[in-house]
């Protein structure tokens, strides 16, 4: 397959014009993969973007054009994967016909040696979907969109449909995952969450970790998680991927792309209350998800009624936040830089963790460092692992938060008034600097804590809860209403305990 001049069309294999006489016939209704070479009819496929290659049915076909004096050709599919607007990727096919049978196959067996050489792609799966997420489509969803193209990658799967609430973290804790290639979860943020507790806790349990420790040193699982957006939100998924288009993301998953993200532990009293790699939010985000958890019923909706309810309310929350500002990372949270493939910043940034690492010993190496501390009002205090984009905030609540640099970002909005609140919220779905506000701190940090200035007991949490929604000050713009204390918004799930340690 050496090179030479094209002819009639060219098919870009390794960097490559390889010269054939094979003229492309798109599927009806498909567009050109790839980019376009000189020529006009070429064609630019590159190989890690191709699924599958097959051998097309000939016969009783109706060939146009030159063709119909060769007699019966043969022909071949290559199935692909075609850029659209929006990071979004449509499947796409591109049939090559040819006069030599001899040369055709060739081709075949070409393309198909060069594919099993890329073997990050996944050949067996577990997939676990969440029926009930979002607008209950998950199963619909799958079937319709995922499972024909797995079936087309020759991706077999063993399908799961969740019936109840940690169904997906226990089996992972109990079935034998070295048979699979990763495991897929079909659901929104609160799916992944479940997929990745029950991987990092088992992986932990296996290598004899013991969780509770803040300090201890987690073993990354061997296993990549995919996920198929099906959600209300689907922050983690547009977030790594760009868009929440399940097409795009079963398509990631068959080409084998991975990326390695940054996983936050949260401990009370020297135990794990949970994992997070999205967001981690006191105060309006707190009390913004505690209030929707009773009104599941409405579905999505029940976000925003609960927003604008939160909003209202206006009630800022006293503490201490105590963070350990990340000295090894090449970034900063107003750097306009966002996270994207073969990161720079994430690389430059690990490579610079593990250094400091090696001279002062991990993972106690804070101990030599100097924490800052601030206390005051807050209404709001989030820690985000990613950018924590979705539909609604395409740049999300950190443009600049990088995937795996080892780090988060710490973003604290001081007492204010309603009004500047309000802006600092709509700065969310627009492209102004969100952090260019005199009541709003945002640092670069691997590991903080916050205490609340109320004692952490139930009873407090009740009465303070009986009244939030009444307590609307009217004398002044700029007054907020005290309240005892928040829960933690952990990528989605309630935390009760205020005082926490997160690194």
């Amino acid at each position: 397959m050496g090179a030479a001049e094209p002819l009639r069309s060219v098919l870009w294999v390794k960097q490559q014009r390889c010269a054939v006489s094979l003229e492309p016939r798109r599927a009806a209704g498909m567009g050109r993969p790839g980019t376009r070479l000189g020529d006009p009819d070429a064609i630019s496929v590159p190989v890690s973007e191709i699924i599958t290659v097959e051998e097309a049915d000939t016969r009783g076909k109706q060939h146009a054009g030159r063709w119909q004096k060769m007699g019966q050709p043969c022909a071949f599919t290559v199935h692909c994967v075609k850029r659209a607007r929006h990071h979004r990727w449509k499947w796409a096919r591109v049939t090559f016909w040819s006069a030599d049978e001899h040369l055709c196959h060739l081709w075949l067996q070409t393309l198909r040696e060069l594919l099993e050489r890329l073997t990050s792609r996944p050949k067996h799966l577990l997939v676990f979907i969440n029926p009930f997420g979002g607008k209950g489509q998950g199963k619909r969803i799958y079937e319709r969109k995922v499972a024909p193209l797995f079936l087309l990658a020759s991706i077999t799967t063993e399908v799961i449909v969740t019936e109840r609430a940690n169904q997906a973290k226990e089996t992972l804790y109990e079935v034998n995952t070295d048979k699979y290639d990763g495991i897929v979860c079909v659901g929104g943020d609160g799916m992944f969450s479940e997929v990745l507790h029950g991987l990092i806790g088992r992986t932990q349990r296996s290598a004899g970790v013991d969780q509770n420790q803040s300090c201890a040193t987690l073993v990354p699982s061997p296993l990549r998680i995919g996920i198929i957006p099906a959600g209300s939100t689907d922050c983690v998924c547009y977030s790594t991927v760009g868009t929440n288009d399940a097409e795009t993301s079963a398509l990631h998953i068959i080409l084998g792309d991975s990326l390695a993200m940054d996983v936050s532990s949260v401990h009370h009293n020297n135990m794990l209350l949970r994992y997070s790699v999205s967001l981690l939010g006191y105060g309006f985000y707190g009390d913004l998800i505690k209030d929707s958890e009773k009104k599941r019923w409405m579905g999505p909706a029940r976000y925003d009624f609960s927003g604008v309810k939160t909003f209202l309310s206006h009630h800022c929350y006293e503490g201490t936040v105590s963070f350990l500002p990340a000295q090894h990372t090449t970034g900063s949270p107003r750097d306009q830089k966002p996270c994207r493939a073969g990161c720079l910043v994430c690389r430059q940034s690990r490579q610079q963790l593990e250094q400091e690492q090696a001279q002062h010993g991990a993972p106690d190496s804070e101990k030599v460092e100097v924490w800052q501390v601030i206390c005051g009002k807050f209404l709001a205090i989030n820690a985000t692992n990613m950018c924590c984009a979705c539909p609604r905030s395409p740049r999300g609540l950190s443009p600049a938060a990088h995937l795996g640099d080892g780090t988060f970002d710490l973003i604290l909005i001081r007492k204010c008034s309603r009004f500047n609140f309000l802006r600092f919220l709509l700065r969310h779905t627009n492209q102004y600097d969100q952090f260019d506000f005199s009541f709003v701190e945002v640092y670069r940090v691997k590991k903080f804590q916050f205490t609340s200035k109320q004692l952490d007991d139930e009873d407090s949490d009740k009465d303070g809860g009986k009244q939030r929604f009444g307590q609307i000050c009217s004398d002044s713009p700029a007054c907020c209403c005290s309240a005892p204390q928040s829960s933690w918004n952990c990528d989605g799930e309630i935390l009760h305990s205020s005082a926490i340690e997160v690194r």
